[in-house]
């Protein structure tokens, strides 16, 4: 595979049956067996089913699962970063045996798909978090949510037949198929991605605009699946996204589109996985910035770019973009980067996450050299009554 790809020629699953033969499956799943998917997995189930975790076509095995443990691969080589697994009770596994049906059921009832049963295993969770977080400890938020999830995995493949409808902004969920055919109509060759679960600020505004200097369009794709409770709200966040797309970018050159995923919270295997996610949307080049997926001080500062490294050059099917710390310097004059800056921490515009929201919490505004005032306006009147 070159390194330049071309993300409309990469095949993508398609796990949607329609027309008469989904019509089928749904009335044949009311009388099949039925586990409960919670939220995280219910977002994993639509996300195979539409393509986006391409080349997934369901839900982990005990063999995947180890393959990617140890390996990063899935078993025929191909590269993943993050077991995709469906977590189950001890009384749901234990009567399921391979070739079965079943029934995928939400909180709500409701059936939104079916699977065939390849495999029922417990996986050691520590040795996934070991693995995946690269930690154990219960304070990091991937891994207290992998302790406190339900024991068993069932592993196989999936259909998806019914997904759930936006409550808000639904004008801005596109599948991969939807946005690979909007960059193939606007003439976009080169697209870069853009993860982010925050609020756009100057340093990112910075890098995007960086990377749009050599490529023909931007993917704004923020995260609005589960996030950690003190994380800004994802409509605050669109909303404050909105105002920036429309007052400082380019319109005909970024397109703005929300990947409904939880976080994981996983760092440098997170980069990967975001990276291969924006592949199958259509990307050729994808930013990897300081601490991409991180919490707390759990990772090194450019581990997430470290990673790649791992990996043969083309083999992810997108090209990583690095970028160093980036922030407004007073005597510099204007944005720079740990590569372009010669000045102390003392000159610099930087403040962390919890400290951003510390701020917008209480109602004052950041200042406008780390976040536009547009923008810190949209988040201290979102953030008022949270």
């Amino acid at each position: 595979m070159s390194s330049q790809y071309n993300g409309t020629a990469n095949e993508l699953v398609n796990r949607r049956p329609a027309g008469h033969e989904r019509d089928e499956l749904l009335r044949q799943a009311a009388g099949l067996p039925a586990v409960t998917l919670a939220k995280r997995a219910l977002s994993d189930l639509e996300l195979i089913g539409v393509g986006a975790f391409s080349p997934l076509t369901g839900f982990a095995t005990q063999r995947e699962w180890e393959g990617i443990l140890d390996r990063m691969r899935l078993p025929d080589g191909g590269a993943w970063s993050i077991p995709v697994t469906l977590p189950v009770t001890e009384r749901e596994a234990a009567p399921r045996k391979p070739g079965e049906r079943l029934a995928l059921r939400g909180e709500d009832g409701v059936i939104y798909g079916v699977m065939v049963v390849a495999d029922v295993y417990r996986p050691d969770v520590q040795r996934e978090a070991v693995a995946v977080y690269r930690t154990g400890d219960v304070e990091h938020p991937g891994v207290k949510l992998l302790y406190d999830s339900a024991p068993y995995r069932i592993g196989g493949e999936i259909q998806l037949l019914n997904r759930r409808a936006p409550e808000e902004f639904a004008e801005f969920y596109k599948d991969p198929q939807e946005t690979r055919e909007l960059f193939r109509e606007r003439g976009w060759r080169t697209v870069v991605g853009f993860q982010t679960r925050n609020p756009v600020h100057r340093a990112h505004e910075y890098i995007q605009k960086c990377a749009l200097e050599i490529v023909d369009g931007l993917l704004l794709h923020p995260l609005v699946g589960e996030t950690k409770a003190d994380d800004i709200p994802a409509d605050v966040r669109i909303r404050s996204y909105q105002v920036l797309l429309e007052h400082f970018y380019p319109r005909d050159r970024v397109y703005f589109s929300l990947y409904p995923a939880a976080m994981r919270y996983a760092g440098p295997r997170e980069a990967i996985f975001h990276a291969i996610v924006r592949r199958n949307y259509g990307c050729t080049h994808f930013v990897v910035g300081r601490d991409h997926a991180g919490v707390g001080s759990y990772y090194g500062t450019y581990d997430a770019q470290k990673i790649f490294a791992e990996f043969a050059p083309g083999e992810l099917g997108i090209q990583p973009l690095f970028f160093e710390n980036s922030f407004y310097c007073n005597l510099c004059d204007g944005m720079a980067s740990d590569k372009t800056c010669p000045h102390g921490a003392e000159h610099r515009h930087i403040l962390s996450g919890t400290k951003v929201r510390a701020i917008l919490r209480s109602g004052q505004s950041p200042s406008p050299k780390f976040t536009r005032p547009e923008v810190a306006q949209v988040l201290v009147e979102g953030l008022a009554d949270r």
